[in-house]
């Protein structure tokens, strides 16, 4: 086939594909007015992991699974944007990596609500101005987000989904390298990326930032000065990226904690995260954990936090295997009950990225 022939057929295929993608939206919003009237949350994490696992097992290439996934994203965005005038809360300001999350998640067609603090992402879905809310919980490198954490003891909001994002920092400024006077960076950016800098900036003037956005916001502001950020705020303050991957550890990443009003249903592949509080003596948390043991759970992480209420008194956030729905989570989590005061599930969710 010469060009005008293959050209030809892309537009065949092109009018074929817009005439599917209406009918498939079609189906999509048949189901949503289904949920609605049952009164059922829109957005389905398990349903929508399982049509991407179906689509992996149906591609021959040469599009790989990752673009495939892209795609089929801005396609689910596209019908629920018309499913319902859906709002997403996410720790702000814009452009940082967890509105980056938020968008890897949900897709470019849903409205984004950037809020200050951690605090008020929690607030704004608790009172239903948003729908969701998207907040980092633990980092590869720097650990987890304490305040996430904290946030958990008092709120009723569950944790239906999970974003696990490489972070890529980038040099960002409109200047050479040789010309930066100043660099702005977050504290937990520069921290990942301190060898880099050490190497490459070690006279350079460091200012701490509250975000990686507002870092790149000085920087298009000042001459002779450059920012660590990712690339979407590149995009949006126009700066050049005049070095890529400058994180010290390539396999860097953030989980995000997707938060929502009900738990996703089980998938097969899923992970609970549960809150518990043990009684003050010697072996407590030690017979409490023996309930994963004897259920042969996988316990994937486990953190202390002071309670706030007492002195010495502590939370423990455990995130295992399995869905609250299952048996032997089931019986674990009865036979933790009898060694701690209390046990709040904070969530499951599908555990595929």
């Amino acid at each position: 086939m010469n060009i005008p022939e293959h050209r030809k057929a892309i537009d065949t295929i092109d009018a074929q594909l817009v005439k599917r993608l209406n009918e498939r939206t079609q189906h999509v919003l048949a189901i949503g007015e289904i949920k609605m009237k049952a009164g059922e949350e829109i957005y389905a994490p398990h349903r929508e992991r399982a049509v991407l696992t179906r689509l992996f097992r149906l591609n021959q290439g040469p599009i790989t699974n990752e673009s495939l996934q892209a795609i089929y994203r801005e396609i689910m965005s596209s019908a629920l944007s018309l499913e319902k005038s859906m709002k997403i809360a996410y720790l702000g300001p814009e452009a940082t990596f967890t509105h980056q999350a938020a968008i890897r998640r949900f897709g470019s067609s849903l409205k984004y609500s950037s809020q200050k603090t951690i605090a008020d992402v929690f607030t704004e879905v608790s009172k239903n101005r948003a729908d969701y809310g998207v907040v980092p919980v633990e980092n590869s490198t720097e650990g987890v987000v304490t305040h996430t954490l904290d946030m958990f003891v008092e709120s009723d909001l569950k944790i239906v989904a999970q974003i696990v994002l490489p972070v890529q920092h980038c040099l960002l400024g409109n200047c050479s390298r040789s010309q930066i006077k100043k660099l702005f960076g977050h504290p937990q950016s520069l921290g990942q990326c301190r060898g880099w800098i050490q190497n490459n900036l070690p006279k350079v003037e460091i200012i701490e930032t509250s975000s990686n956005a507002r870092s790149a916001e000085f920087a298009a502001k000042e001459k002779n000065t450059a920012a660590i950020a990712g690339i979407l705020a590149a995009e949006k303050y126009g700066l050049d990226v005049l070095e890529y991957d400058i994180q010290d550890n390539a396999t860097n990443a953030t989980r995000f904690l997707v938060l929502g009003r009900q738990c996703s249903p089980p998938t097969g592949h899923d992970r609970t995260s549960i809150m518990v509080s043990v009684t003050d003596k010697v072996g407590a948390l030690h017979s409490a954990l023996a309930a994963f043991r004897r259920y042969r759970i996988n316990m994937t992480k486990i953190e202390s936090r002071p309670s706030k209420r007492k002195a010495w008194e502590y939370f423990f956030f455990i995130d295992c295997d399995g869905h609250v729905r299952d048996r032997k989570v089931e019986n674990a989590l009865r036979q933790l009950g009898e060694h701690c005061n209390f046990v709040k599930v904070l969530g499951s969710f599908p555990n595929a990225e």
